[in-house]
Formats: structure tokens, sequence, C-alpha cells
């Protein structure tokens, strides 16, 4: 996993609240769970927002190239 910013995207007002709801969860996750519940964040994130798949998995920390499509 790459630099994670769902912290940021926490406290963001663009960011809806399932998203939000995806990323705290995730941050709270098990270390074992924590990718793939990343993962499922990020697809909250680009269901909710304009952002496009590899965006949104950049976002939460995964490199969009060697993770499953959003």
């Amino acid at each position: 996993m790459g630099m994670n910013l769902a912290p940021l995207l926490l406290v963001s007002p663009d960011v809806p609240s399932r998203a939000k709801a995806a990323l705290l969860a995730a941050l709270r996750a098990p270390p074992a769970d924590r990718e793939r519940m990343f993962l499922s964040a990020a697809r909250e994130l680009a269901a909710s927002t304009e952002l496009d798949c590899g965006e949104a998995l950049d976002l939460v920390g995964l490199d969009a190239q060697q993770t499953q499509p959003v």
C-alpha cells in the first residue's frame, strides 16, 4: 500500500457520508483486512464522486496497476 489520504478524506466536506463510513471502517479494520476494506472504500468513493477508479484507488493508498479494477 502507498500513501493513504483516508484521514484527510474523512474531514473533507466533498466526500459523501457513505464513502466516509467505508474509509473509517477500513482504517479501523485489522491489518489483514485493510487492503480489502480500502478496495471497498475506493469503490464507494468512485461511485459517489466524480473520481475515476484509478484516482479513488490512489487516494486510499492502493496501486491502481496492481489492484483489481474498482
